[in-house]
């Protein structure tokens, strides 16, 4: 592993994914083809520049996303930790357009599948050839008793980057020494499996940074295990001794009810009152849009081919990213970005006739305990009777020295410079 995955070395890897592609041109006075790309994460947006790119004018590439910028969930953990500003993980979609893509910044509100159509919120429509959905994920308000949509202001979720992010960050700020925070975290499947517990990181490290003693983060998990638990453990018992709490289903025995105006959490084995901060990350789904269409089966979440990410339910769309049910690979924007090269290739492969290859997918991801002590996991993945299987795997060890650790938040740094890039232009 080189010591920094810059920006350079990020490029050069991620655009061998989709092979060298041969393009067919547009012949001279035929209406292009349509690709029309719901949703401008990392899969979405990915998706819409390297069709754009390679089609070289072949082909017409809408991207529909209502927002002019997009705050990064990756890295939102940082912000709160304060190692990042808030600017550093916004990004504009303004150089999107020098590949191609043509930019609807409204609401797609419906897609009509029969019409090859998506209702926008103007009322006029897209037509399409191919359409891919990247939506990523919604909310499900009423998985915590007590809690919806109406109190995420008090009892933020910050699991779509953005405002929920700055709350979240603001009421960190205001826990008095002493003082609890309760993090109810989400069941599987849900967005970045380690997010939760670089949050719990971030927190502490926070807290102890400024001096704030005698504070508990106490987190009340629906999962009896979870990714780099004995990393995240081994961690917090040497920065943070005494500070945190993670409970399993079988001691907390569930949350009972949650109570937004006396910041009030009950569960089967204690009450927890008058909390500073109470993070609630609620189950979750495919976006509503995907769901509407009937890509969903009955997980909430939208079955693919694992050779294409195309979907189960409709040949001529395609499903990244969080929304996807997509085997092995878990749910983060290293993998939609992965995802979308493979159906950019594919989707360039039906319209054009570009040569495709194999579907090859990877993912890194890197979490930060405490100052330059990062670890990480990932792999390499293929399709392997009908899913996304991991091919090979790895995953940062206990007790690895303070140098490899510190080179591990370099790679961190390096790859989030050069995934933006390849992103967003």
């Amino acid at each position: 592993m080189p010591k920094q995955m810059n920006r350079r070395r990020f490029l050069i890897g991620t655009s061998a994914a989709i092979g060298a592609l041969s393009v067919a041109p547009a012949v001279l006075g035929q209406a292009k083809q349509r690709v029309v790309i719901i949703g401008g994460g990392p899969g979405g947006a990915t998706a819409a520049k390297y069709i754009a790119r390679d089609s070289q004018g072949a082909l017409d590439v809408v991207l529909v996303e209502p927002s002019t910028q997009f705050t990064t969930c990756f890295h939102s953990n940082l912000f709160l930790g304060g190692f990042k500003t808030f600017d550093a993980i916004t990004h504009r979609y303004d150089k999107l357009g020098a590949y191609g893509v043509r930019l609807q910044h409204q609401l797609a509100l419906a897609i009509e599948r029969d019409r090859k159509s998506v209702r926008l919120a103007d009322g006029s429509t897209l037509a399409y050839d191919r359409l891919i959905v990247a939506p990523g994920i919604d909310l499900k308000y009423d998985s915590v008793p007590g809690w919806g949509r109406e109190h995420e202001e008090r009892m933020p979720h910050a699991w779509k980057a953005g405002p929920q992010t700055q709350i979240l960050k603001k009421q960190l700020a205001g826990v008095p020494a002493g003082g609890v925070i309760v993090m109810i975290a989400p069941p599987n499947p849900y967005r970045c499996p380690p997010g939760p517990y670089e949050r719990v990181s971030m927190m502490a490290h926070v807290l102890k940074a400024s001096g704030r003693k005698n504070c508990r983060i106490v987190v009340l998990d629906p999962k009896k295990q979870f990714s780099k638990q004995g990393l995240f453990q081994e961690g917090w018992e040497r920065h943070y001794p005494g500070m945190v709490e993670w409970l399993d289903p079988t001691i907390h025995e569930g949350v009972k009810s949650v109570d937004p105006k006396t910041m009030t959490v009950v569960t089967g084995f204690e009450t927890f009152r008058n909390c500073a901060l109470v993070n609630v990350i609620p189950a979750q789904m495919a976006g509503r849009i995907a769901r509407d269409a009937g890509l969903a089966d009955p997980s909430g979440f939208c079955p693919i081919k694992a050779e294409s990410m195309q979907s189960a339910i409709d040949p001529n769309i395609y499903v990244l990213g969080d929304a996807s049910i997509a085997g092995a690979m878990p749910k983060s924007g290293f993998a939609a970005n992965s995802q979308a090269k493979v159906a950019a290739m594919m989707v360039l492969g039906e319209l054009i006739g570009s040569r495709t290859f194999p579907a090859r997918y990877t993912n890194t991801c890197w979490s930060l305990i405490d100052t330059d002590d990062t670890v990480k996991v990932g792999g390499r993945y293929e399709a392997k009777d009908g899913k996304i299987a991991a091919v090979e795997t790895f995953v940062s060890k206990a007790g690895e020295s303070a140098d490899l650790r510190k080179q591990n938040q370099e790679e961190n740094v390096g790859w989030y410079a050069g995934i933006t890039a390849d992103i967003f232009g």
